[in-house]
């Protein structure tokens, strides 16, 4: 077979086609000394090396909406879930109740739910939670809905984690692992994002689990050249003592975050300023609560721990008292330890308070059981002795009877709305009343000069009367000790 040309004839017409000192550059071009008779049979495109070397687009790939008024019609794919429960004790109404804030909490946490179900059960299976049997039907209703995560109504230790999964062959997590994406999601402040932290660490430590490269050996120990006398660490084992470092020092960072508000709470007590904490289950209406005391201005949303930072605001009695008032976070049934252990400097707010406001949830099917949860949490972090007035919101939605029922059996109890407004003065007045009062009674003639004594008595004590007289202001007031005695001096002789 002939060629259509030769190389002598392709360099003479590179040196016609090109000046001398381009000839070079050219002879790099592949497509230069193209010939249709025997490029042509080459199978496929042929592209210059540029082209070969580049990123090539796939046509059709691209989801991106050339309307934009399509954007209002598109819908986020959200994770679908199945929930599963054990029920071991109560009735089945409680049972159902339980699944209903699991669904809560999964909805909250951006899932979509699409079924749950309980198992009837002495207590749950050691292996896989709900039983052998029970996994399998459970894998045939994930396999029917389509679901790509499980969700079980209980803390999972990692055996049952990973037997559960080998079975259902989808993602399974537990209530505590929800809760803390939850407050993964909602932590704002420095503080909160530390405490969620460790709480995610101290969940994720025991739950480790190694594939591959994981299970394999590191370099030995030993002294020697090689340093191949030791067997090693695992990969595994280094992660674990790289999350117990990190543990360690954030506890630290919160140690130190803790010192901080120790000191602002220790000027609140120097200036003997009381402290009402308001605490409660999530979602019961403890941030409306505090935005209608004090016009805080704190987000209030119809989700599941929507405001996890603690937010102190000044307030005022109706009698001119002043004080602070605390928003804590939300509690909530088998709150995980960890979440606990790591906001317990947060909820050292509660112990130190002077008065805590118990929010509960009124319109709830279980108001008692919300009560029961809450006071577990307070008894955990020490602050049983602290004076409690039970507040039941959302009096405007709950059912008349439900109310009443609450009102006899808690005898230091009262009824608002944080939405509309309803018993809030009556609320303002008891903690008036609730709060400690100074212990020292004095009358003094201050003259006008000091008004800053006058300033104080007003803004650190009780003021029973006050008159303004030629001499000076005649206060009858109840102060604490220091104030008394630099109130002394001024004290009538008559008095």
């Amino acid at each position: 077979m002939t060629s259509s040309s030769s190389p002598s004839q392709d360099t003479k017409r590179l040196a016609h086609a090109y000046p001398e000192g381009l000839r070079a550059d050219a002879l790099m071009e592949e497509d230069v000394a193209w010939s249709h008779e025997i490029d042509g049979e080459r199978d496929g495109d042929q592209f210059d090396r540029s082209e070969r070397a580049a990123l090539r687009r796939v046509v059709g790939l691209s989801t991106e909406l050339e309307d934009v008024t399509e954007v209002e019609y598109r819908q986020l794919r959200l994770e679908r879930v199945v929930l599963v429960g054990v029920w071991t004790t109560g009735t089945a109404q409680d049972a159902d109740n339980s699944l209903a804030e699991l669904a809560a909490l999964a909805e909250t946490a951006g899932a979509l739910v699409l079924d749950g179900v309980i198992q009837r059960r002495d207590k749950p299976d050691a292996a896989t939670y709900i039983g052998s049997g029970k996994a399998a039907e459970l894998r045939d209703i994930v396999l029917e809905t389509g679901a790509d995560t499980v969700i079980c109504d209980g803390e999972l230790s990692p055996g049952q984690l990973i037997q559960l999964e080998d079975v259902v062959k989808v993602k399974v997590i537990d209530r505590t692992a929800l809760i803390l994406d939850i407050f993964a999601q909602h932590a704002k402040s420095r503080e909160g994002k530390a405490q969620v932290a460790l709480a995610q660490m101290q969940y994720m430590l025991p739950r480790l689990r190694g594939w591959g490269q994981s299970l394999s050996r590191q370099m030995g120990g030993g002294r020697g050249g090689l340093a191949t006398r030791g067997p090693g660490e695992t990969k595994i084992e280094t992660d674990r003592r790289r999350i117990r470092e990190k543990m360690a020092k954030m506890r630290r960072e919160i140690a130190d975050m803790k010192t901080g508000r120790e000191v602002k709470r220790q000027e609140r007590r120097r200036n003997k300023v009381p402290s009402v904490a308001i605490a409660g289950y999530t979602n019961a209406g403890k941030s409306s609560l505090l935005n209608r005391l004090t016009g805080a201005g704190v987000l209030v949303e119809n989700a599941l721990f929507a405001t996890l930072d603690p937010t102190v605001r000044r307030a005022e009695t109706p009698g001119g008292r002043l004080y602070t008032l605390a928003d804590t976070v939300g509690f909530v049934r088998h709150l995980p330890h960890h979440l606990v252990e790591a906001f317990r400097s947060t909820m050292e707010e509660v112990g130190d308070s002077d008065l805590i406001l118990h929010v509960v949830d009124g319109s709830h099917p279980n108001p008692e059981e919300q009560l029961a949860a809450v006071r577990e949490v307070i008894r955990d972090v020490g602050a049983t002795d602290v004076p409690e007035i039970v507040v039941i919101n959302k009096a405007d939605a709950a059912d008349p009877l439900v109310l009443q029922r609450l009102l006899r059996v808690e005898k230091r109890s009262i009824a608002v709305s944080a939405r509309t407004g309803q018993g809030i003065a009556e609320l303002l007045a008891r903690i008036d009343d609730e709060l400690p009062r100074p212990a020292v009674e004095i009358t003094a003639l201050v003259p006008y000069t000091h008004g800053k004594l006058v300033a104080r008595a007003h803004a650190e004590g009780e003021v029973l009367s006050e008159e303004h007289t030629a001499e000076g202001t005649l206060l009858k007031v109840r102060v604490h000790e220091e104030l008394a005695a630099d109130l002394a001096p001024y004290t009538p002789v008559s008095a």
